[in-house]
C-alpha cells in the first residue's frame, strides 16, 4: 500500500476523533484498522466507503488522493456532482473549542468536516438534516457512555426536557454534554461518571441554562 494511502486513512482516524473512534463508528476490528493506518495492509473497496462515510470524506480522495476531501470546507458538495449522493445528508460536526463565549453557541466554530448519513436513516428516527449539528466530546464527565474525542450528533429541535437523555447546555459560556432531570426546585445537571457530583441550578437562575438540543447519536442511536 502507497504511503499516501495510509496518510490519508490517518486524516480520517483524525477527523474521527482517534483510531479507536474510527474502528467504533465503522464496526472495523481495531487491531485491522491498526494495519490500515501504518500501511501494513491494504483495505479492499468495501473498507474504504465505510471508512469514508463514517467520517464524511469523498471516497474519490481517499481512494486515490484526486479532488475535494470535505473536510474543513465550509460546504457539502452539490448532490448532484455524485451519482446516489442525493440519499445522503451532510452534518456539519463543529470544532469542540467553541465551547466557551456569549452569542450563538456556534458563532465563530470552525466546520471540521461533514458527517454522512443516509436520509432513510434520519427519517426512521424523525430528524431533519437542516435541524442537526455535531460536535465532539471534551472531558471524562460522561463516561463509560461517552468517552473524550466522541463524536455526538446534537438536534436543536429538542430543546426541553423528555425523560431520560442525554442534552447538548450552555451554562456560564461553556458546553456540556450531561444528563438532565427536573427537580421541584429547579433542574439537575447529572455525569454519567460518578466521580462528578450532580449540579442543581435553582429556579431563579435557570435563565442562565440554555439548552441547545438532545444528543441523538454517538456511533449508535441514543
Amino acid at each position: 500500500m502507497t504511503e499516501t494511502l495510509s496518510a490519508r486513512l490517518r486524516k480520517c482516524a483524525e477527523i474521527a476523533g482517534s483510531g479507536d473512534n474510527l474502528a467504533r463508528i465503522t464496526a472495523i476490528p481495531r487491531r485491522t484498522l491498526e494495519y490500515y493506518l501504518t500501511g501494513d495492509r491494504e483495505p479492499k473497496v468495501a473498507r474504504c466507503v465505510e471508512i469514508a462515510k463514517a467520517v464524511g470524506v469523498d471516497i474519490g480522495w481517499l481512494a486515490s488522493g484526486e479532488g475535494a476531501m470535505l473536510a474543513g470546507q465550509g460546504a457539502a458538495p452539490p448532490a448532484t456532482e455524485v451519482p446516489g449522493m442525493e440519499d445522503y445528508a451532510f452534518v456539519p460536526l463543529y470544532d469542540a473549542q467553541c465551547s466557551a463565549g456569549a452569542g450563538a453557541w456556534n458563532e465563530n466554530c470552525r466546520v471540521l468536516t461533514h458527517i454522512s448519513f443516509t436520509r432513510y436513516s434520519l427519517r426512521k428516527q424523525g430528524l431533519t438534516p437542516e435541524h442537526l449539528s455535531a460536535i465532539r466530546i471534551d472531558g471524562d464527565s460522561m463516561e463509560p457512555v461517552l468517552h473524550s474525542g466522541d463524536t455526538v450528533l446534537i438536534d436543536h429541535t429538542r430543546t426541553t426536557i423528555e425523560g431520560e437523555g442525554i442534552y447538548i447546555l450552555r451554562l456560564d459560556g461553556h458546553l456540556y454534554a450531561k444528563r438532565l432531570q427536573r427537580q421541584f426546585n429547579g433542574i439537575s445537571i447529572i455525569s454519567a461518571n460518578k466521580e462528578y457530583d450532580k449540579v442543581l441550578v435553582p429556579q431563579d437562575q435557570l435563565h442562565e441554562l440554555d439548552i441547545i438540543g438532545r444528543a441523538v447519536w454517538s456511533a449508535g442511536w441514543l
